[in-house]
This record gives structure tokens, C-alpha cells and sequence, in this order.
């Protein structure tokens, strides 16, 4: 439809991961650069992180058409496969065993540790010839854990010099609160480089825009306006993926209208179309109103460094895009009391302890009433306990949180991390986070 009016060669905002429209934003290009440098240097497990539609997928296909003749390159895109599948596909990309074999059933009688052994053997064998492997694997939260543990004993495949397989994991944010589990310790001590993608900024949106659009062959035909390019950016949070659909629909909209300028209105128009709504920022406003970042962190690094956790965590994370937010309430004034007057369950042994504020500063307490708010609609209840510091004054203590064991906790305490990594959250007994006195704190 509209590729022939405005002369493109394809389509420039295709939700397909082809390479070639890769735009090394700052973050992407890092990531690309980060990447062949731990291939280069067998850098052992690499983790590559980023929310949905970051362009993860694209990173990694743009990374191995750069790899040269003496790497070869597994990816795995499907990660809900069994153990032995997994070593199969690995295998068939190596060119060890043919898709045929595998689609009619010849492998179905081999042993898991044949395979393993298999892989070995291949792997030894790139070594007189200086060659060398690399795996990488797409999606990778969502591999069982049985799957995740066989990937580690992959790793273990080595000589008395080097590592056989350099194995990258590319997955969403909570996977790295995945592989801090207790049960995945071990594959998590393994990893040497860990990046999250971030989203594109307003400026890298208008060159994102303008790099697809010369890839497909129609930067000189069409353009977008900057208050279009302005609501770009609002309405998708940067997020390249959004950022394909909304300019798809927006050229359909220019083209039904003979036009060559895409306008914010056109923009609006897709979005409609789509369904899509600017991320709320509604607690992040108000925050920005508040105070700037180091004003608030000056008056909770006057106070305690636990206390510099519920600041990190209002700006890091409360600014920041959630699913399901439409979902969340404001805390009132009612309700807050209520969460403060809430009662740790008998039977807790364990909690998470959140932060400290003093109850004398008004505005701290503002700052944990919105994440008082986080916090519950995330899924954790909220406690607080009244601690008395002496010459340091009351303070109260905010707890996520009633939990029997400390497993039970050490899960939550991932989860809450892998939501809001500068949280300087830790698990306390429920006797000590509602402990008073000097030491205490």
C-alpha cells in the first residue's frame, strides 16, 4: 500500500528482527560492541537484558552476521524445550547432526549424555584449528530451571586453558532476578558481563525513525514532523517496538491523506487505532515536583544509608513504566494509616526490610507513601515498625512482607530486586526489623 507512494523498497517498520535495521542507539551500541568483545575474549556466560520490544532479538542477529568464518554460532529463539532437545538444536546448528535426522526420529533413542559427549568431541575439535563456539540464547526467562542447570554444566566444557563455549543469555528484565535464586547460584557466579538495553531517548527515536526510513529506500519522499516525532516518543516510552507500530499505522494515515509530512495528528491517530497510551507518569511528576534526585538523597543520607534505598527506589524505579498500572490505587491518607497500623502475622519469622525514615521529616514520608503504594500493588504487603534511635530520634521502618522462612524470602526479596535493582533491600527476622535502640538500626 503505502511502500509504492513513498517509493520504500519494504517495509521500513517491520516487526520482523532483520539486522540490517539495527540503529546502534548508545545503548544498543554498547551492547553490540560489549558483545563481540566477549566473543573475541571467550568472556564465559554473558547476560543481556531489556524490556519487551528493547530490539534484544535484533541485537542478537545483527551480532552474529558480524562473527567471522572461525565462530560458529548456535542461536536458540524457542526456550521451552527439554534438556535433551536443547543439546539437540545446539548441535544441529553446529553442524554436528542434520535437521533431518532429528525430524525423523533417528536421535530419539540417544542418551542426554551421549549428546553432552558429542558436543565435547566437536568442541575439542574446533581447538587444533583455532577456531571457536558460541551459543546464544533468546528469551531465556522463560527456560526451566532444569534447562537453565544444564546450560551451567555446558559451561563447565573446557580444557586446562580456555572454555569451549562461550554462551550468551538474552532474556527480559526479571531474568536477572531469576539467576540470583538460591537454586541458580552456581550458573550466576559463572556470569562475567551483565548490560540491560534502556529504551531510546526523544533524540535517538527521531534518528531511529530516520535510519529506517533510509534502509528501506524513502528518506527523501517522506518525514515526520517534530511534534510527531515528539509524540513518538511519549506514546511508546521508547520502546522500539512501539515505535515500529505506531509508525506503520502513522505512514498508512499519510498515505490515505496524499501526504509526505507524517503529522503529531496522524501520530494521535494511530495510536487510537492501536490502543496505545502514553506509560503513566503520574507518580513520577509529582516526584519530579516534589524535589529534584539530590535533595531528596541529601535528606535520607542525612538520616541513614538504608535510608537512601527508599529514595533510590521512588526515583529509579516509581518514574519508571509498569505493567498493569492502570491497575494500581494511590495510597490515601486513610489507607496509609491503615498499612501503618498493619500488624506483622504471628507466624512471620522472616521479612524484607525496605528502608528507614525519620518520622519527623514530612517529606520522606511522602516519598514512602508513594512506595508504600508500589510496593502493594507489586504484590507486597506493607508493615511498618516504630523504632526509637535515642539522641538519632524515631524512626519507622518499612517492611515488605511476612514470610515463615527464609527461602520463602530470599524469592521475594529476588522478585523485589529484579524489579527495582538500586532497592538496597535485605531479609531481617521480624524480632529485629521491629528491634529499637542505637544498634538496631
Amino acid at each position: 500500500m503505502y511502500e509504492s507512494y513513498y517509493g520504500f523498497s519494504e517495509k521500513p517498520f517491520s516487526l520482523t528482527p532483520d539486522p540490517k535495521y539495527l540503529y546502534r542507539s548508545q545503548s544498543h551500541g554498547d551492547a553490540f560492541d560489549l558483545l563481540q568483545y566477549a566473543i573475541r575474549r571467550r568472556e564465559g556466560f554473558v547476560v543481556v537484558t531489556g524490556d519487551i520490544g528493547t530490539g534484544k532479538t535484533t541485537l542478537c542477529r545483527a551480532v552474529l552476521e558480524q562473527i567471522d568464518r572461525a565462530t560458529f554460532t548456535a542461536l536458540v529463539l524457542n526456550p521451552f524445550l527439554s534438556e535433551e532437545d536443547l543439546l539437540k538444536r545446539i548441535l544441529q546448528d553446529f553442524g554436528v547432526i542434520s535437521r533431518d535426522d532429528s525430524k525423523a526420529g533417528r536421535l530419539a533413542t540417544v542418551s542426554k549424555q551421549e549428546l553432552i559427549d558429542a558436543l565435547y568431541d566437536f568442541l575439542l575439535g574446533l581447538v587444533p584449528i583455532k577456531a571457536s563456539a558460541v551459543l546464544i540464547i533468546d528469551e531465556a526467562q522463560n527456560l526451566p530451571l532444569s534447562v537453565l542447570e544444564q546450560i551451567r554444566i555446558l559451561s563447565n566444557l573446557e580444557t586446562d586453558k580456555e572454555k569451549l563455549l562461550q554462551i550468551i543469555l538474552v532474556g527480559q528484565r526479571e531474568l536477572q532476578g531469576l539467576l540470583r535464586s538460591s537454586a541458580l547460584r552456581q550458573l550466576d557466579q559463572r556470569v562475567s558481563i551483565r548490560y540491560e538495553l534502556k529504551p531510546l531517548d526523544r533524540d535517538s527515536v527521531a534518528a531511529y525513525v530516520a535510519h529506517r526510513l533510509t534502509i528501506a529506500g524513502g528518506a527523501s519522499s517522506v518525514s515526520f514532523a517534530s511534534r510527531a516525532l515528539d509524540r513518538l516518543h511519549k506514546l511508546s516510552g521508547g520502546i522500539p517496538r512501539l515505535i515500529n507500530l505506531l509508525c506503520d499505522r502513522s505512514l498508512l494515515a499519510g498515505f490515505s491523506e496524499r501526504s509526505n509530512r507524517i503529522t503529531a495528528e496522524m501520530v494521535e491517530q494511530a495510536a487510537a487505532s492501536l490502543d496505545v497510551h502514553p506509560p503513566p507518569t503520574a507518580v513520577g511528576n509529582w516526584l519530579t515536583r516534589r524535589a529534584s534526585l539530590a535533595a531528596i538523597a541529601a535528606v535520607v543520607l542525612l538520616s541513614s544509608i538504608v535510608g537512601a534505598g527508599i529514595t533510590a527506589y521512588v526515583y529509579e524505579h516509581l518514574t519508571q513504566p509498569v505493567e498493569a498500572r492502570s491497575n494500581t490505587q494511590t495510597v490515601t491518607a486513610a489507607s496509609f494509616d491503615a498499612l501503618k497500623n498493619r500488624d506483622l502475622p504471628l507466624d512471620a519469622t522472616v521479612t524484607i526490610l525496605v528502608g528507614s525514615y525519620p518520622t519527623a521529616s514530612p517529606r520522606v514520608s511522602e516519598d514512602v507513601r508513594a512506595m508504600a503504594s508500589w510496593l502493594e500493588a507489586a504484590g507486597f504487603p506493607v508493615y511498618f515498625a516504630e523504632v526509637d534511635h535515642g539522641p538519632g530520634g524515631r524512626w519507622h521502618r518499612v517492611l515488605a512482607g511476612a514470610y515463615t522462612d527464609e527461602d520463602a524470602a530470599k524469592r521475594g526479596l529476588d522478585r523485589l530486586k529484579a524489579a527495582a535493582p538500586a532497592l538496597e533491600a535485605r531479609i531481617v527476622s521480624t524480632r529485629a526489623a521491629s528491634a529499637s535502640g542505637p544498634d538496631s538500626q
